[in-house]
C-alpha cells in the first residue's frame, strides 16, 4: 500500500463486513465487493516520472523494481567558474559549471540496496557500482534505527530520520552532462532478494487477509487509492481470485473447497424452480487481452504481451504494476482471456437450506453434471438459496514469449584516468600567452575529469575546469628512426599501443595535406598515412611526415614515449601567465573512476609562443672573401606557403640574432632586421665559423638554424 510523503498511512481500514447469520455472512460478501470501482490501483506511468510535489505517493516496493522516486529535499545550485582559451586578438572564455545536492524518496518500506541508476535515460551508476559522473552518494535503507542524513541535518537544523522509508542523497552531483539541471533519475531498487510470492506481498499489505497464492513476481510496487485496489491488482497479476470465507477476505489460486450440490429446483414461492443456463454473445467477452508490465529483460522498462482468441472483437487492456518476464506476462494474458471467455457462461442453481453453507468464491460440482463451477453470487430468500455460477477456467500452460530487441544504456566502466600535458605551436594562429595542452582519457565509459594545475611544484593548485573529450593516448613500443622532415618517411615503421576501443584510421595524401592524423610521438609532431592493426590495441604506422609544425629539432621518440593523437576537440587548452615560461607545470586529473587522480608534468619551454626556426640557411662566397648568409623565415601565424611570397610575420617586428662561434671558442652576437647577414672576410681568416640564426619574437628567441661557413 502506498503512503503519503512524510506521512505514514497504512493498514486495513476495515475487515470483511460481518452479518448476523454466520454462513450467510459469507454469502453477503460476494464477488461484487471485489468488482472494479471508481478507485485505482498502481499504474505503470507513476513509477517512470520523477516528481517533487506534496502529496505524491511513495510506493511500497517488493522484490526488484525500477522507480523514479520523489525529490523531497534539494539545495540551490552551486556555481563554479574556470577560464580557458584566449589567443592573439581573442578574449579568454569563462566557463561555468554547476552541481547540486538533493534527496530522493524511493520506497515506503525498507529495502536492501540500490543497483543501477539512470539519469535522463543514461546510466549514472553501473551494475558494478561505478559512477559515470562525479557525485557523493548515501543510501538510507529505511531501518528502524535510521538516523537523519548529515547533509540534510546540517542544512535544515532539525531533520527527520524518515524511519521505514528508504531514500537516497546525492551530494555535489556534477550537472554539466545534464544541461546544468537536476536530471530525471530512475533507480533499480532491490527491496527483497530474488522473486517474491504474491501471497507474501498481499499479507504484508493486509495482515487480516487469508492469502494463499503460489505465483511469483520479480517485483511489485504497491500504490493506489486503497488497499482493496492494490489487492485487486495483485490478484490479477498472480491469476488469483479474491473472495470471502467465514467472515474473512481470502486470495486463492483456485476455490479453497469444492462442494457437491444437487439442483433441487427450490424457489422462494414454493412452486419449484428449473435448471437455467445462459451463454452471453461472443462480443460480450474480449477477443484480445494485452498485458502491460515491467520487464526485467528490458532494464525494467515497460513491456507488452498479447493473447488472442479468434478474430475481431474488443480488446481488454490491463496494466500490471509488477516486474514479470515476457513468458509470465504472456501466460497471464492467456489466463485472463480464458477467464473472460468462461465468464460468458452462467448457470443458476436453486438449493434448499443446505445452500446456506455455500458462498461466493466456493467451488461447486453439480451432481450429475461434469465440470467445476465457481460461485460468483448467492442469494437467500426464505428457505431457498439461489447460486449464480461460472465455469472454473482451465489453467493456461506456460507460453514462450520474447521481450523484443533491447537497446539498453551501455554500462561501460570509466577506468582510471590517463593524462598528458604538453606545449604545441598555435594550431589556429599565433597565441598571445603561453598555452599548455592537456589530453586525458580512460576506459570505454570514461566521460571526463576535473583538472587542477600548479605552477609552484604543488604548493598551491588552481581549478582548470574539466577535461575535453577522450583523447587517443598510448605508448610507443617500437620507435621510428631518425629522418628528415623534408620528404615523406617511408622507412620508419613505428609501433604504438593505444586502448582497444580507440582504433586509428588511415589517411590519404589529400587528408594529410589537410592536417589529418597529427600525433605527438615523444616531443615530435608526426603525421601518419598508414595504420596497420596488429591486434591487442597495437598499430604499426607508416608513410610518415616528420617534424611537423616546427618540431624537427625534437629527438625521435624512444620506446615507452607517449603517443597522443592531436585532435582539437580532445585537448583542453590552458593559457599560462608569462612567468610560467621556463618552469615545470604539474597537472592533476581526477575522474569518477579515480581514487587519487592521475598526474602529468610539462616544461613550458615556449614552443607555443616562440617563432619557429628559419629554414634553408645557406651561404654564398663573394670575391672579397666575405660570405652572404640568407635564410627563409617561417611564422607561427601560419604553416602553409600559399602564394610563393613571405608568410605573415606573426610578431610585432622582424629581428634576428646571428651568433658567430669561432675556432678559438670565442663568440659574437650580431643583430639584423632582415633574413640575410654578411659575414666579413676577416671573420673567416681564423678557420671555419659556426653560425646560429634565431628570430626575435615577442616572447623571446625562437628555434635555431645552424650552418658552418668554411674558413679561408
Amino acid at each position: 500500500m502506498a503512503t503519503m510523503v512524510l506521512t505514514a498511512v497504512g493498514g486495513i481500514v476495515a475487515g470483511p463486513i460481518g452479518a448476523a447469520l454466520g454462513a450467510v455472512a459469507g454469502s453477503a460478501i460476494d464477488a461484487r465487493l471485489f468488482a472494479p470501482k471508481r478507485r485505482e490501483g498502481p499504474r505503470l506511468q507513476e513509477l517512470k516520472v520523477q516528481v517533487s510535489s506534496y502529496g505524491a505517493q511513495i510506493p511500497k516496493l517488493f522484490g526488484t523494481m525500477r522507480v523514479a522516486g520523489t525529490v523531497f529535499w534539494a539545495t540551490d545550485l552551486v556555481e563554479r567558474r574556470a577560464r580557458s582559451g584566449g589567443g592573439k586578438g581573442r578574449p579568454a572564455a569563462t566557463e561555468y559549471s554547476y552541481s547540486a545536492s538533493f534527496a530522493v524518496l524511493l520506497s515506503g518500506r525498507p529495502i536492501r540496496r540500490v543497483g543501477r541508476i539512470w539519469a535522463d535515460g543514461k546510466l549514472l551508476r553501473g551494475a558494478a557500482g561505478d559512477w559515470k559522473a562525479r557525485t557523493g552518494f548515501r543510501l538510507h535503507l529505511g531501518g528502524e534505527d535510521q538516523v537523519p542524513d548529515p547533509l540534510i541535518a546540517s542544512a535544515e537544523g532539525d531533520a527527520p530520520a524518515a524511519r521505514s522509508y528508504a531514500y537516497a542523497v546525492f551530494e555535489g552531483l556534477e550537472l554539466a552532462d545534464f544541461g546544468n539541471r537536476i536530471p530525471s533519475l530512475t533507480f533499480e531498487v532491490v527491496a527483497d532478494d530474488g522473486p517474491v510470492r504474491v501471497d507474501a506481498v498481499a499479507r504484508a499489505l493486509a495482515p487480516e487477509l487469508d492469502a494463499s497464492a503460489s505465483a511469483e513476481v520479480d517485483g511489485f510496487a504497491a500504490s493506489g487509492g486503497s488497499v482493496r485496489a492494490v489487492l485487486e491488482a495483485l490478484a490479477r497479476t498472480g491469476g488469483s481470485a479474491l473472495a470471502a470465507e467465514g467472515g474473512r477476505a481470502t486470495m486463492r489460486d483456485a476455490p479453497a473447497r469444492v462442494v457437491e450440490v444437487e439442483d433441487a429446483g427450490v424457489s422462494a414461492d414454493g412452486r419449484g424452480g428449473r435448471v437455467r443456463r445462459s451463454i452471453a454473445p461472443a462480443d460480450a467477452a474480449p477477443r484480445v487481452v494485452t498485458i502491460r508490465h515491467y520487464d526485467p529483460a528490458r532494464d525494467w522498462q515497460t513491456g507488452l504481451q498479447r493473447a488472442r482468441y479468434g478474430a475481431g472483437g474488443r480488446t481488454l487492456e490491463l496494466e500490471v504494476a509488477a516486474a514479470i518476464g515476457a513468458g509470465a506476462a504472456k501466460t497471464l494474458a492467456e489466463r485472463v482471456l480464458a477467464r473472460e471467455e468462461a465468464g460468458r457462461t452462467r448457470r443458476i442453481v436453486s438449493l434448499g437450506l443446505g445452500g446456506l453453507a455455500v458462498g461466493p468464491g466456493d467451488g461447486v460440482r453439480i451432481k450429475g453434471e461434469r465440470g467445476v463451477w465457481r460461485v460468483v453470487a448467492a442469494e437467500t430468500e426464505r428457505w431457498a438459496t439461489r447460486l449464480e455460477l461460472t465455469p472454473v477456467e482451465r489453467g493456461a500452460l506456460p507460453k514462450p514469449a520474447s521481450s523484443g530487441r533491447v537497446l539498453g544504456a551501455p554500462d561501460l566502466e570509466a577506468g582510471r584516468t590517463v593524462v598528458e600535458a604538453f606545449e604545441l605551436p598555435g594550431l589556429d594562429g599565433p597565441l598571445s600567452a603561453p598555452r599548455l595542452m592537456i589530453a586525458a582519457a580512460g576506459g570505454p565509459g570514461w566521460r571526463g575529469a576535473a583538472l587542477l594545475g600548479s605552477l609552484d611544484d604543488g604548493a598551491s593548485w588552481a581549478e582548470w575546469g574539466a577535461a575535453a573529450a577522450p583523447a587517443v593516448i598510448g605508448r610507443v613500443e617500437a620507435p621510428p628512426v631518425a629522418a628528415s622532415g623534408r620528404l615523406m618517411d617511408l622507412v620508419s615503421r613505428p609501433v604504438v599501443r593505444v586502448p582497444e576501443h580507440m582504433p586509428l584510421e588511415e589517411a590519404d595524401d589529400a587528408a594529410l595535406d589537410a592536417g589529418a592524423n597529427l600525433a605527438l610521438l615523444g616531443d615530435e609532431l608526426v603525421q601518419f598515412g598508414r595504420a596497420e592493426p596488429l591486434g591487442g590495441g597495437r598499430w604499426r604506422l607508416g608513410r610518415l611526415l616528420r617534424g611537423r609544425l616546427g618540431t624537427e629539432d625534437a629527438a625521435p621518440a624512444a620506446a615507452g614515449a607517449r603517443f597522443v593523437l592531436v585532435e582539437q576537440g580532445a585537448m583542453r587548452a590552458v593559457d599560462l601567465p608569462a612567468h610560467a615560461l621556463g618552469r615545470s607545470v604539474r597537472v592533476l586529473a581526477a575522474g569518477v573512476g579515480d581514487a587519487d587522480g592521475a598526474e602529468a608534468s610539462a616544461l613550458v619551454a615556449g614552443r607555443s609562443v616562440l617563432p619557429p626556426a628559419p629554414v634553408r640557411l645557406r651561404w654564398e662566397a663573394r670575391a672579397d672573401g666575405s660570405a652572404m648568409l640568407r635564410w627563409i623565415r617561417r611564422s607561427r601565424a601560419g604553416w602553409r606557403w600559399l602564394d610563393g611570397a613571405d608568410v605573415s610575420l606573426g610578431e610585432e617586428r622582424e629581428g634576428w640574432d646571428v651568433r658567430l662561434r669561432f675556432p678559438d671558442g670565442s663568440e659574437r652576437i650580431e643583430a639584423c632586421d632582415s633574413a640575410e647577414f654578411l659575414l666579413g672576410a676577416a671573420d673567416r681568416l681564423g678557420g671555419p665559423v659556426e653560425v646560429t640564426v634565431r628570430q626575435r619574437g615577442d616572447w623571446g628567441l625562437g628555434g635555431a638554424a645552424r650552418l658552418v661557413v668554411p674558413g679561408m
